[in-house]
């Protein structure tokens, strides 16, 4: 392994080794808590734009599994590790995760203090970053070999994640492969293959539509239901797929369940306001509380802005809050069938404890189609 550097927004510099792909990459730095489902995590659209820190420090145990890939590529800016597995060892296995980084083109660090890393993103906030390994590194090298941050740092700061959600989104339609008696679209704006799976093996007959499909076009489909999909990037941004959301709330009659980024924009389609938080949640050990219960449960999540609980219209009701910071996790609407969740309650590698509100969405489904 050869010299690679971490260079933050901030001036920081970590050096470390370098693995995947070599040659330079900006990103947002942030990191994600969760001990496995590393695999899942390098394969999520939503993390499009941004260098993923792993904080468990042994990351690639397991190797590569192609059956557990939320997509069919990997989306990160880059990837930092406290330590590499070379040698995985699992009887699913069918490569390393080296090998894996390397043809997926990501470039990445390894032997830093993730720790440390950590502490200063809490400190500090989501901030921009920027990996360099191989001969791209020896440009900022000086004659003791020692690097200097200064002539990139302007750069750095100057990234910026746009149009996330038309760059991983399907382009063309999926027509389901499956049978069902419920017919679900699915709009794709980064969608995990997860939340088709549970949708499925509940029965249903799932058709993937691109972000840029316009409402008519699925009401045309005649749906039972409509499941607005994950995905990255600042939802306000997406004003175009806002306004056909919208369209599809204003008809009162088609189920409509959201997550993530769905449910962000989801939100904005009824009137809410969304903010970008100081430092995001992601991970897959995230409280949160049922406001109508009172229990707790814990979730999985990527995200790194959040609906305000102060813009709330009277329709809608907070369903979930986040037990650590209080920030909305869920919201269902009173006027429409529609509800949304922030975290992920199709989490692959857990926790499953929100798995049941895909049951829910069919029951809602069943409802209207009784009416």
């Amino acid at each position: 392994m050869g010299c690679a550097y971490l260079i933050l927004a901030d001036g920081t510099v970590f050096k470390g080794s370098s693995i995947g792909a070599t040659g330079s990459t900006l990103g947002e730095t942030v990191f994600t808590t969760g001990m496995t489902g590393y695999l899942e995590t390098l394969t999520d659209p939503s993390y499009y734009g941004q260098i993923v820190t792993q904080t468990f420090p042994l990351i690639g145990n397991y190797g590569v599994i192609n059956e557990d890939f939320e997509s069919k590529q990997s989306w990160v800016r880059g990837y930092i590790v406290r330590e590499l597995c070379e040698l995985p060892s699992n009887f699913r296995c069918m490569n390393t995760l080296s090998n894996f980084l390397k043809s997926q083109g990501i470039i990445g660090i390894c032997g830093i203090d993730t720790r440390a890393l950590t502490k200063r993103l809490r400190e500090s906030g989501v901030m921009n970053g920027m990996i360099v390994s191989g001969k791209e590194a020896e440009k900022y090298l000086n004659s003791n070999s020692e690097f200097i941050a200064e002539p990139i740092l302007q750069k750095i700061k100057a990234y910026k994640i746009e149009r996330a959600v038309e760059k991983v989104s399907n382009k063309e339609s999926e027509p389901s492969t499956s049978s069902g008696n419920k017919h679900v679209i699915l709009w794709d704006f980064g969608a995990k293959a997860n939340i088709q799976r549970e949708l499925e093996k509940r029965g249903c007959k799932v058709t993937v539509v691109p972000y840029n499909t316009k409402a008519e076009e699925i009401l045309k489909l005649q749906p039972d239901g409509i499941m607005l999909s994950n995905g990255p990037g600042d939802p306000a941004e997406n004003v175009e797929i806002i306004a056909e959301i919208k369209k599809i709330c204003q008809t009162g009659r088609l189920p409509v369940f959201g997550i993530c980024l769905g449910h962000q924009m989801l939100a904005l389609a009824r009137g809410c306001k969304t903010s970008k938080l100081k430092y995001g949640h992601r991970g897959g050990n995230h409280p949160c509380k049922d406001t109508l219960t009172g229990r707790v449960y814990i979730t999985s999540q990527n995200h790194g802005y959040a609906v305000e609980s102060t813009s709330l219209p009277e329709y809608a009701k907070i369903s979930f809050v986040n037990v650590n910071d209080e920030t909305v996790e869920g919201i269902t609407y009173t006027d429409i069938p529609a509800f949304s969740v922030q975290f992920h309650p199709e989490a692959c590698g857990g926790p499953h404890d929100t798995n049941y509100l895909f049951d829910n969405f069919l029951k809602l489904m069943g409802e209207k189609h009784e009416s």
